[in-house]
């Protein structure tokens, strides 16, 4: 089924999305990855402040390409987000709502996910060029030492992506593997 979301969540959207869903997101969502993650999981193991609001957000598995003269971003392809996931429970339980990547998750994750009620989508891997003209706005906001994998704010409009997990723990790539 397709539906046009808007971003932060809430939960009566989140609650509507089941895997294999195709989704369109508007709205703000921000970008992290790899090295983001770990220095967002150092500052609160030092009791630290985030550098963004993860509650009712979406967190976009990204480290964009330089953005092209006229254009907000370069190209947008998901990263493999299974990097992630020995950061992802802790993100989850301090109110992150959704995740866009590419891949499988692990249990750990999952069960976050039920746990928060949270979603995963997966935004197609090879396309980011296409993807990247659905981003309106690009902005660093923290990290920028990191360059491509600094923390960055998009304004986003009907950016395209599938429902992997839902809120109930359906998971589209394991319903493929039946």
């Amino acid at each position: 089924m397709e539906k046009y979301i808007h971003a932060p969540l809430d939960a009566e959207t989140i609650g509507g999305l089941k895997a294999g869903d195709f989704v369109y997101i508007t709205g703000t969502i921000y970008t992290a990855r790899d090295a983001a993650h770990k220095r967002m999981s150092e500052t609160l193991a030092e009791g630290g402040t985030l550098p963004i609001q993860l509650k009712d957000n979406i967190i976009y598995y990204l480290g964009p390409s330089p953005a092209r003269e006229g254009r907000a971003i370069g190209s947008a392809g998901p990263t493999t987000s299974g990097r992630m996931d020995k950061y992802t429970p802790a993100l989850l339980d301090l109110g992150l709502k959704g995740m866009i990547g590419k891949g499988k998750r692990n249990s750990e994750v999952k069960k976050a996910v039920v746990r928060n009620g949270c979603v995963y989508f997966a935004a197609i891997g090879g396309a980011g060029a296409l993807l990247s003209k659905a981003v309106i706005r690009s902005e660093v906001i923290a990290y920028e030492d990191l360059g491509t994998e600094a923390v960055r704010k998009l304004e986003v409009e009907n950016f395209p992506v599938i429902v992997v997990m839902d809120a109930e723990g359906n998971d589209l790539y394991e319903k493929a593997m039946e």
